[in-house]
């Protein structure tokens, strides 16, 4: 799925507060560098705070506003975990525990993790008994059956597409506002509802853990303005929501605790004051005064908070920095020239300063360098490296290769996040040394997914991210690779419009394979086989360096949302210290 970075060009000097020592971190043992203990991972694996106390107000200080809320749109980070765990259950979920404990699934609405037969093909749940809306009607399997049918609405871009991908007989469907359903969901009784799919899936109940799988009563319908008040099956609901600058929610007090293991739901209230500056953010956090004490962070620490925050004990350890588990990429449009051509985009691979991107991103403390693909945790704990590229790059090695595809010099577009600018200018002077100019575009961090999916808005090159829905090649490489999965808007994940025959042929091989294991190297072999083609360049492995405040309890970074902080069980310490 789509991560957000909203990083910022960093000095020399935060590489080597957070680093210590030269070489790039091993996220896996939590180094940076040879001999060198990694500050910024310090917090691995634990809960902040103790255990939060009922009630108050726990304020989160964003830059930005949520791309969207309603759950048939929902696919960024970190806005399904703020989505899944406060406003909408789903069908299944992940446990509320830092480290690997928190990939391990556990049932949400339904009683189990899901029941297949047909060979794989089918997959029937049962709804638990007494799951209410805010307005005490009951959760019904109807309700999850027209969220489904929502995600295929072309009005509704930007959600998972494991629907269209997996279901049988969606060709050709747009949803259900014009009264057409899905004869592929089947909901005999309230409380069951079946699935019929086009090909086996016995990783169905980890999909079913996505917002496409919570529910939303036909009721309730308002189409994209649904975005702005989803109707809440979850612990708390909305109070107010001013698009850009706050959004409150309060609880849903039709939630019943004894129905949901996972959300302990302990402030009263959580307030989210939107369009802050990072800087501030940070600075505000740090200082911890009134009710500061009760916030944490939604966007990325800014790297020149660094030496606000490393080198001092007190502080450091209210920062939560766990790896994301993700890879950022340079995109590149292959839909059009200069990068239709292979070679071009071969020289991108060798033209790319990945050490001054590093840098750019808070240092080796915060981040390594990409040398494929598929992030660490899916292709056996470390990265392939076929192409051997120097970490500064090979600006002599790009000058060869563009002057043999009769592109000596390059005049290219850059669009990315605003906080990314310093990774942004990091690309630029590096890619200036292959004789390669670089225009670039910032763009609003709550508008940038739209601008960059949508076929008539995207430039030559963008800044993304992906992250694995859950620990399996499949919710990786088809997303970012297989050509059938682009849209004309609402394009996630192959922000490099690819479109390779072979590739595609061998991702429906793969997706065939019975066997997970034999699947899971086929994956990595295929990762390995991308590379050559080059259809994007592999930058970073992130940390989420997030703070949170002096009066913050039970915070952790989960491992599925890409370290970002649990709001199932993040609470206050004090309750009568917090305010609003």
């Amino acid at each position: 799925m789509t991560k957000r970075t909203q990083l910022a060009l960093a000095t020399v000097l935060v590489a080597a507060l957070a680093l210590g020592a030269s070489g790039c971190s091993d996220t896996q043992k939590g180094s940076a560098g040879a001999g060198g203990s990694n500050p910024a991972a310090a917090n691995d694996g634990k809960i902040l705070g103790g255990t939060p106390v009922k009630g108050g107000t726990l304020t989160v200080l964003s830059n930005q506003d949520f791309a969207h809320l309603d759950p048939a749109r929902n696919w960024t980070m970190p806005t399904m975990d703020f989505g899944t765990r406060l406003l909408y259950r789903t069908l299944v979920t992940f446990k509320a525990e830092p480290g690997k404990a928190g990939s391990e699934l556990v049932p949400d609405l339904a009683t189990d993790l899901g029941t297949p037969s047909n060979g794989g093909r089918t997959w029937t749940f049962t709804l638990k008994e007494g799951v209410k809306y805010e307005d005490g009607s009951p959760v019904k399997a109807q309700d999850i059956k027209y969220n489904v049918e929502r995600s295929f609405s072309p009005d509704l871009t930007g959600g998972p597409d494991y629907a269209a991908q997996y279901l049988a007989g969606t060709e050709g469907y747009k949803g259900p506002l014009q009264g057409q359903h899905l004869d592929s969901v089947k909901t005999p009784d309230d409380r069951t509802i079946v699935f019929e799919l086009r090909r086996p899936v016995a990783e169905f109940s980890a999909t079913a853990t996505l917002p496409t799988f919570a529910p939303v009563p036909q009721s309730q319908e308002k189409g994209t303005q649904y975005d702005a008040r989803p109707f809440s099956s979850g612990p708390y609901k909305i109070e107010s929501y001013d698009r850009d600058k706050k959004l409150v929610l309060v609880r849903n007090e039709h939630w019943d605790p004894g129905t949901d293991t996972v959300r302990k739901a302990y402030p009263d209230r959580f307030v989210v004051v939107m369009g802050l500056k990072g800087g501030q953010i940070d600075d505000r956090i740090i200082a911890g005064e009134g009710a500061d004490a009760s916030t944490v962070q939604y966007a990325d620490m800014r790297p020149e908070s660094a030496p606000k925050v490393l080198p001092k004990p007190e502080v450091k350890a209210r920062l939560l920095a766990e790896s994301q588990g993700c890879t950022e990429m340079l995109h590149l449009n292959n839909s059009r020239a200069p990068f239709d051509d292979p070679k071009v985009r071969e020289a991108m691979q060798y033209a790319v300063d990945k050490e001054a991107v590093v840098t750019a991103g808070g240092g080796p403390a915060l981040n390594e360098i990409a040398t494929a693909y598929l992030p660490p945790a899916l292709s056996g704990g470390k990265q392939a490296d076929v192409l051997k590229i120097a970490p500064a790059g090979d600006p002599a090695k790009a000058k060869e290769l563009l002057k043999a595809a009769g592109k000596e010099t390059l005049k290219v577009s850059l669009s990315v996040s605003t906080g990314d600018k310093g990774k942004a200018e990091a690309i630029q002077q590096g890619l200036s040394r292959a004789g390669i100019e670089v225009v670039i575009d910032t763009v609003d961090p709550g508008a940038y997914y739209d601008v960059i999916g949508d076929l008539s808005t995207t430039p030559d090159m963008t800044l993304a991210g992906w992250c694995p829905d859950y620990p399996s090649g499949s919710t990786w490489i088809p997303f970012v690779f297989d050509g059938r999965t682009i849209k004309d808007k609402g394009n996630q994940g192959n922000y490099s419009q690819f479109r390779d025959e072979a590739t595609m042929k061998r991702i429906d091989e793969i997706n065939a394979m019975a066997d997970a294991q034999e699947a899971n190297r086929a994956w990595i072999e295929l990762d390995a086989a991308l590379t050559a083609k080059s259809p994007n360049v592999p930058l970073l492995l992130e940390r989420k360096p997030l703070l949170v405040g002096t009066n913050i309890a039970g915070a952790f970074g989960h491992p599925v949302w890409t370290g970002t902080i649990d709001y199932a069980t993040v609470g206050l310490k004090d309750p009568s210290k917090s305010q609003g």
